[in-house]
């Protein structure tokens, strides 16, 4: 007698088959070349499932493995044809994993066609576009987007409901432009929201720096310090596996404090 899985139709045999190689993947490490193993088991009997293509490569890109893991995502894009979610979620990996910028934008681009602006991994297509122009030093496109989605989010809900990250690559674009009273602003705005960023912090030190600020931008160094160490930071769920644009890490910030507090000192 044929069985149906999701929607696939097989045999009781290839459906008895699919249940053992799917209870052992479920039971092996997330990393092991095992689990990997049985998944190309699961997808000889189901070559087309999106979900299983996408789980072949979400460990990969975890490991940094980016160019072993893009073509298996490439297949769930390939026969996700319905909800096109992993197309979005190639767009976010090319964004954020393996920083192939414009890549990542026609990737989101295709996604705003099939779905608008919608959401992935908490914020919006057009916010990782923001930060991919940002990656590419392309600073008016970047500035277009992200403060395009600080002002619908403002609209829509409220000053209280604007992301504090968004608010962050704002004040990280106006300091690119050197326009830095409003870079400051942006970060004010962004540590009212998440006082203990030590990201904001950072950068508002270097604006203040820049207006000949040299001792209040050592003391909100130190202060930067003091939540680094404690374990703040940008806190998207996937900073465990890559670093965001921008982000800062201890060999920066102690860096700059040793440059300013000689430089105070020489005075």
């Amino acid at each position: 007698n044929d069985s149906v899985v999701g929607n696939i139709k097989m045999s009781s045999r290839d459906s008895l088959r699919y249940d053992v190689f799917m209870d052992s993947v479920d039971i092996m490490p997330l990393f092991s070349l095992k689990r990997q193993y049985f998944l190309d088991s699961v997808l000889l009997i189901t070559p087309k499932d999106p979900q299983l293509w996408q789980q072949k490569a979400m460990p990969l890109f975890k490991q940094q493995k980016y160019e072993l893991g893009m073509p298996y995502l490439d297949m769930a894009v390939k026969y996700d044809n319905e909800f096109h979610h992993f197309l979005e979620y190639r767009a976010f990996i090319k964004c954020i994993f393996q920083k192939s910028y414009r890549a990542a934008i026609i990737d989101f681009d295709a996604a705003i066609q099939k779905k608008g602006n919608s959401y992935v991994m908490d914020h919006t297509y057009e916010f990782y576009k923001g930060l991919c122009y940002l990656q590419l030093n392309e600073i008016d496109s970047a500035q277009y987007f992200v403060t395009k989605c600080i002002n619908e989010r403002r609209l829509a809900k409220g000053d209280e409901w604007v992301h504090y990250l968004h608010l962050f690559y704002q004040g990280v674009i106006f300091k690119e432009q050197y326009n830095f009273p409003l870079a400051i602003q942006s970060f004010d705005a962004c540590l009212k929201i998440y006082p203990q960023l030590p990201d904001a912090m950072y950068h508002k030190a270097m604006c203040l720096y820049e207006q000949k600020h040299p001792k209040e931008a050592l003391a909100l160094l130190l202060q930067a310090r003091i939540f680094k160490n404690k374990g703040y930071g940008i806190n998207e769920d996937n900073t465990l596996y890559e670093t965001y644009p921008y982000q800062i890490n201890t060999f920066f910030l102690e860096g700059y404090i040793d440059i300013l507090k000689k430089e105070i000192g020489d005075k």
